[in-house]
């Protein structure tokens, strides 16, 4: 199971929730998934899967937000379910306003934390401050999570139970909503390297790297350490380094247990996306720059320095 996936379930399991029925729904990439053409949305009860519903059809191959709002929408009108909950993933960021526009709702985004059945917690002005929020409208109650604010569950939290899988009508579905757009393709990057938002370590660079070449530098301290590579928007508007990457409130928000940041300043927008992690490194010769404010560890000195050092005292990763 996907780390998003099982902090859905770890959302769905909260007691402040008390659900009486809610729709988890999720997006894989997975290869096995792709090639099934298939939408997985999870009926749940408090820790309870109690049924499995399958969208099967070639429309869902790919991840396009309309026809998927569109399934999502008959789900619920069909079911009356109390909360729609989903990752706020790039997927998630894009699906949910859709699907909650056709319900007539207003979404609850980036939860981080759960008090009641519809008050939550959320991040604002860039993470600097966290606003309690009360969902007052009618149902269902649509809200995305910050998955890195809810660990995932484990097998001894889950109990043994078989849930039963059922197949979507999907005749709702009409033509207009599948020509509105279109799949191209899928570039990304191939590499050994841990997925940047599930990694237990994280290396991100900034602006001070200087060059695409000098973050060959990082990637080769990434492959000894087993871990995943970042970096600041100023790094990716300079042609560094490729905008999936890219970690902070235009990028991606990551809490890995190290995160140990390179020539990064600190601004509060790269800030956003990392200051969750459970150890934050930071190497800057600025004494001033603000990520020594968040950081636990920090050191001031020449960055290229420490990473020769760190490169040459490092064993590389059988």
């Amino acid at each position: 199971m996907a780390p998003q996936v099982s902090s859905l379930f770890r959302a769905m399991q909260r007691p402040e929730l008390r659900l009486e029925t809610g729709v988890l729904t999720s997006e894989r990439v997975k290869r096995t998934w792709r090639e099934r053409k298939q939408m997985f949305i999870c009926l749940s009860v408090g820790s309870l899967a109690l049924q499995v519903l399958v969208a099967d059809s070639d429309i869902f191959a790919h991840p396009l937000a309309e026809p998927w709002a569109e399934l999502l929408r008959s789900v619920q009108q069909k079911g009356g379910y109390s909360h729609v909950i989903a990752s706020s993933t790039s997927f998630g960021k894009n699906l949910l306003p859709r699907a909650a526009a056709l319900l007539d709702v207003s979404p609850v985004t980036d939860v981080t934390a759960i008090s009641e059945p519809r008050v939550f917690v959320r991040p604002i002005y860039a993470g600097n401050a966290l606003c309690t929020v009360r969902y007052t409208g009618e149902s269902p109650c649509m809200m995305s999570i910050r998955s890195t604010s809810f660990s995932p569950a484990t097998e001894s939290m889950s109990e043994t139970k078989v849930a039963p899988i059922t197949q979507v009508d999907l005749s709702f579905l009409s033509e207009a909503s599948s020509r509105k757009s279109s799949w191209v393709n899928l570039t990304s990057q191939d590499t050994e390297r841990p997925d940047l938002a599930n990694a237990r370590v994280v290396v991100t660079g900034g602006r001070g790297l200087k060059s695409a070449e000098n973050f060959k530098l990082l990637e080769q301290l990434a492959e000894k350490l087993g871990a995943a590579v970042g970096a600041t928007r100023a790094a990716v508007d300079a042609g560094y380094v490729p905008n999936e990457l890219q970690v902070g409130q235009t990028g991606k928000i990551v809490a890995p247990e190290v995160y140990i940041a390179f020539g990064v300043s600190g601004a509060i927008q790269h800030l956003a996306g990392m200051r969750d992690s459970k150890y934050i490194v930071a190497v800057n010769k600025d004494a001033d720059a603000p990520i020594f404010q968040v950081a636990d560890y920090g050191i001031v000195g020449d960055l290229f320095q420490v990473l020769e050092e760190l490169l040459e005292k490092i064993p590389d990763k059988k």
